[in-house]
């Protein structure tokens, strides 16, 4: 596959931009920690930001963002896989108490 130089250079642009990102996005949860915010406020805004970082480099460094529709629906439904994983402790923090 040929390309030119213009496109190149448009990729590389986008990759030196994502970078630059996940460098501030990692100063931004360094900086989170020295706000000495409570731990779930603080443990919420650093997944918030670590889901951005984790978006950035599945969209471009794995190049995910120009799949098709079923790539995109197999990643939804791992996400909420995931997110059904982590409420499944507090969902069933009744169910492990033996009732005499």
């Amino acid at each position: 596959m040929a390309h030119d130089a213009a496109d190149i250079d448009r990729h590389v642009r986008t990759y030196v931009m994502v970078f630059a990102s996940l460098l501030v996005l990692t100063g931004l949860t360094v900086g989170v920690y020295y706000l000495h915010l409570p731990v779930l406020p603080a443990i919420g805004l650093a997944l918030v930001i670590a889901t951005i970082k984790a978006t950035l480099v599945a969209c471009f460094f794995m190049h995910l963002i120009s799949e098709k529709h079923l790539i995109f629906a197999v990643l939804l439904l791992t996400v909420m896989f995931f997110v059904v994983l982590l409420l499944l402790p507090t969902l069933s923090s009744d169910l492990g108490q033996v009732k005499i």
